[in-house]
């Protein structure tokens, strides 16, 4: 019995060693439980991000609030909820480094679970916002603990095909959102999101702790110590870069698709965009776009040429967008999976932030990180609307594009190449 348990400890503390003792396929590897675990949660994950994103319009109407309220309203709520994304991903890295993976699965599905079904019962703007936020900071642990725990439980050369699950199906829960909001109403919409993450929890029983960590915490080091990324001048640059290369992701999803209606009536299209429609053909396109990334990134083995190329391709696809002159609310949404598809890169930036880092920093970055890009919808949204009151709605959003672009590829540059890294090391003082 003995000798099965430190087997097991031995394997999970060097995956690459199962690798060659076994005969374990690449698929094998890959539908782990841990890793299937981690995939479903951050389905569970997107399913929320984005439902008020759906939602948005129905639900405040339902709340009575004029047309004019609903955009200035809604941006409130959608930033409260980035905030959220921001203090959660902090607090949850921490956690996640300190007292391991696992911890930070069951308690953030917990919270944003329970702020789900609370969205489902408000009654007014206010008791919203602060669920909002609450779901936020719940939201913001499942992904860094999820990448950071299926990519030390691979072997190096395939952990790339993990975190491509793990992301594609966060997409899918994206597009679980949409049919679900076709199907039931807004409070319903809610209250399915958070029985979902519920009985993700039971599954997770299941699930063991990352071998990386688990030798981790016999050493008598600093760990989720977050000074860390700030006292040492590479570490700080290597993390602010991380955030930065993936800013055009979310400008995509936070300005242009979260605002698609306002910016559809700005054109003078022939018919309304519905903003649930177009959350549908982003993300669908997302998955092929995922998988087509991961699979790139581990052809050419390496993970910053396949990011540049999407990079360029979606900005391509932001000109096309916004400068393009149809009428046709047909050809905006195929622009839009068009970008959809080009936003795929989501999977290679978490991945490379998990990888940048020594195991005691891991969960810190790889949490904190995608919740900082997310939270950049903060300024971003706050450009676009300053900006949209001298230039109008639509050059607003190509200023602000093209600044968010040109910065990430610049970050992108100075980016260190991690495909064949090996992550089995910590960071010193």
């Amino acid at each position: 019995m003995n000798f099965n348990i430190n087997q097991k400890i031995k394997a999970m503390e060097n995956p690459s060693v199962v690798t060659r003792q076994s005969s374990k396929t690449v698929m094998q590897e890959i539908l782990r439980i841990p890793v299937l675990v981690a995939a479903l949660g951050y389905m569970v994950d997107m399913y929320d991000l984005f439902l008020f994103s759906i939602v948005r319009v129905p639900s405040l109407k339902s709340l009575h609030l004029s047309d004019d309220s609903i955009m200035k309203d809604g941006l409130l709520l959608l930033n409260l909820q980035m905030a959220g994304l921001l203090v959660g991903g902090i607090v949850w890295g921490i956690l996640g480094d300190k007292k391991g993976r696992l911890s930070v699965l069951f308690g953030s599905i917990l919270i944003y679970s329970l702020a789900n079904i609370g969205n489902g019962f408000v009654t007014s703007v206010s008791a919203y916002a602060v669920l909002r936020f609450i779901a936020g900071f719940g939201l913001a642990g499942e992904l860094g603990a999820g990448i950071t725990l299926v990519s030390e439980i691979l072997p190096n050369k395939i952990r790339g095909y993990g975190t491509t699950l793990v992301a594609t199906m966060g997409v899918l829960g994206a597009l679980l959102a949409y049919v679900v909001s076709l199907l039931f109403d807004w409070r319903a919409a809610y209250f399915i999101g958070g029985g979902l993450g519920l009985l993700l929890m039971v599954m997770r029983i299941r699930v063991f702790e990352s071998g990386i960590f688990l030798k981790l915490k016999e050493k008598s080091i600093p760990r989720g110590d977050i000074r860390m990324l700030f006292n040492n001048k590479n570490r700080l640059l290597k993390y602010i870069t991380s955030i930065i290369i993936g800013m055009p992701i979310w400008f995509v999803v936070g300005i242009l698709i979260t605002f698609s209606p306002e910016l559809g009536k700005a054109m003078g299209l022939d018919e309304p965009i519905n903003a649930g429609k177009a959350v549908l053909f982003v993300f669908a396109s997302q998955v092929a776009g995922n998988i087509v990334s991961g699979s790139l990134s581990q052809y050419f083995q390496s993970r910053k040429k396949v990011i540049f190329l999407f990079m360029i391709m979606s900005f391509l696809f932001v000109l096309v967008y916004l400068l393009a002159p149809f009428k046709h609310t047909t050809a905006l949404y195929l622009i839009i999976a068009c970008l959809g598809f080009c936003s795929g890169y989501w999977t290679l930036f978490i991945t490379v932030a998990a990888e940048l880092f020594g195991s005691n920093l891991r969960a810190t970055v790889a949490t904190t990180v995608p919740n900082f890009v997310r939270g950049t919808t903060i300024p971003l949204t706050a450009l676009f609307v300053l900006m949209k009151n001298y230039t109008g709605t639509i050059y607003s959003a190509l200023i602000v594009g093209i600044l968010t672009y040109l910065i990430a590829i610049l970050a992108l540059v100075y980016l260190e190449e991690t495909f064949k890294k090996d992550i089995n090391y910590t960071e010193n003082d």
